[in-house]
């Protein structure tokens, strides 16, 4: 199974290419590695899927009808740290230049073999992967332990719900990551999406110093939410 770099689960990855015969080429051959595939035939089906779902990777077409790879590029990055391969014209150094620049983590000229294409795609999954959590992790009074999952408030054991347990442990494997709720939702194994909020407001009065101003949990607007610790 080709893992996703956060969780052991397939790495879910989205192809954008406005040909259909690469699309569905690289779908068939990146299924049977054992990634999980969405495809996009341009940058505007590409956002919509990327406002509802998740991504481990992004592979990216520089020419596309309407917006180009380049411009995607700069959104996803402005919005996140999601890596990207872009598939650029043979011989193209400028756009390569151009999409490097822009935030892009490799690109691959075409044609290509795929066979090429996957090992680029394993090779940044694999530096994606995050370094263990820390033992502890601290936010002014309060601190978690994450090896115990226990959070201490001034040394005195705080009591948490399953699902507090969870969120902790989501946000302290990735510190200073925005998670959306999307994704929280799904690994804290909360039902209704829009419920994350609740319980992150809840969480809040046990992590926070000032609930009413958080510090440490804080709110990404109109994407999700993200863990900052003391250094």
């Amino acid at each position: 199974m080709a893992l996703s770099p956060h969780a052991d689960t397939p790495a879910h990855l989205l192809v954008v290419d406005d040909d259909d015969r690469i699309r569905t080429l690289l779908q068939r051959y990146l299924t049977g590695l054992g990634y999980s595939v969405t495809t996009a035939n341009d940058a505007k089906h590409a956002r919509k899927l990327m406002d509802a779902l998740s991504f481990d990777l992004i592979i990216l077409d520089v020419m596309m009808p309407g917006e180009n790879g380049v411009s995607l590029t700069r959104a996803v990055r402005w919005q996140g740290d999601t890596p990207i391969i872009l598939l650029t014209a043979r011989g193209d150094t400028p756009q390569r230049i151009e999409g490097l620049s822009a935030g892009a983590d490799d690109y691959l000229a075409k044609p290509f073999e795929p066979e090429e294409l996957a090992l680029r795609v394993g090779a940044i999954l694999k530096r994606a992967r995050p370094a263990p959590a820390a033992y502890v992790l601290n936010f002014g009074s309060a601190s978690w332990h994450h090896n115990r999952d226990e959070l201490r408030r001034d040394g005195v054991l705080v009591r948490l719900t399953d699902t507090e347990k969870d969120l902790l442990r989501v946000f302290a494997a990735r510190p200073g990551a925005t998670i959306t709720r999307e994704e929280l939702a799904r690994k804290a194994g909360v039902a209704i999406e829009r419920s994350i909020d609740v319980q992150v407001t809840r969480l809040r009065r046990k992590l926070e110093d000032d609930p009413a101003e958080p510090v440490y949990l804080q709110t990404v607007r109109g994407l999700g939410y993200r863990l900052i610790h003391d250094a």
